[in-house]
């Protein structure tokens, strides 16, 4: 008899976890409540929550609304967000995770004081993703954002440079950014290197390629918007080759459901562990012989 076993360590991270949470319970208790941008990055349970009274909107959006209640999704928001919504008498729910929080905090003061002693505030981040947007917001658009190692040719290595990392960006792509950096600073100038990435998210690499290495079969599912989900995915299919990316429960393929195999499934840090469940559920509906584990649910 095949198994089928759910990955616990993956699904939502506590920053995203936590936003979803703090919408359910504001649409229960007062109805209506505007979300500045996709609440996570998994259209599922965008619409799920849509259909409880959440109206995802745009900054454009949010720069007309007056008089209503606006979340503030896990990514935190730049300064300029905040006093839209005071100028507007838009009550925000903040949502921002407390990590990304610590971080805007971190980065604002070392912008201050690096205009005064002439250094370079750098995050190695995505362009245009919206906690880069909330950090760039702290730095009033001075900081420079590098998403690899050759865009460090951008840099004055002449003048101190402070690096920052966006929470989820890989460990080990930082530190080799950092060391490249290091090695090009000239005339005593310095790097002062900050390791702000959320260990919660990069731990799920080795955590998630032992896994898909326990198993024959890999069902991963996750958001099409999701990156994380997509990093995460190629990780299990080095491990394992018999890995499959879903972005829905229903799309799985019955010609891989094989009998005496052990099948995995797992998730982005952006799928709740309630879809992980009902791709469990179908296997075992499409593939009566295969068992789930008790402690999948």
């Amino acid at each position: 008899m095949g198994k089928i076993e759910i990955d616990r360590q993956s699904g939502c991270c506590f920053g995203v976890a936590k936003a979803i949470s703090k919408a359910e319970e504001e649409l229960q208790k007062r109805g209506i409540l505007y979300c500045l941008g996709d609440i996570v990055h998994n259209n599922i349970e965008v619409e799920r929550l849509e259909k409880m009274g959440m109206i995802t909107i745009n900054h454009e959006q949010f720069k007309e609304l007056k008089h209503v209640r606006v979340l503030l999704r896990a990514h935190g928001e730049p300064p300029s967000t905040y006093e839209i919504a005071k100028q507007n008498n838009i009550e925000l729910i903040d949502a921002s995770c407390p990590v990304v929080l610590g971080l805007q905090k971190r980065i604002k003061k070392k912008y201050l004081l690096a205009e005064t002693d002439n250094g370079q505030v750098v995050i190695f981040g995505k362009k245009g993703h919206a906690e880069v947007n909330g950090l760039l917001g702290q730095t009033n658009e001075s900081a420079i954002v590098i998403e690899s190692k050759e865009e460090i040719e951008k840099l004055d290595f002449k003048r101190d440079i402070t690096l920052f990392s966006q929470t989820t960006k890989s460990l080990e792509e930082f530190q080799e950014v950092g060391e490249l950096i290091q090695s090009r600073m000239q005339n005593g100038a310095t790097l002062e290197l900050y390791d702000t990435i959320c260990r919660q998210v990069s731990n799920r690499v080795p955590n998630i390629q032992a896994f898909a290495e326990k198993h024959d079969l890999i069902i991963f599912i996750a958001g099409e918007k999701s990156s994380n989900g997509k990093v995460l995915f190629a990780e299990c299919k080095k491990k394992n080759p018999n890995s499959y990316l879903i972005h829905h429960p229903d799309e799985i393929d019955p010609s891989l459901l094989k009998e005496e195999i052990t099948i995995g499934i797992c998730g982005a840090t952006s799928t709740p562990m309630w879809q992980m469940e009902v791709v469990a559920k179908n296997i075992a509906r499409l593939q009566p012989q295969t068992q789930i584990e008790k402690a999948a649910f």
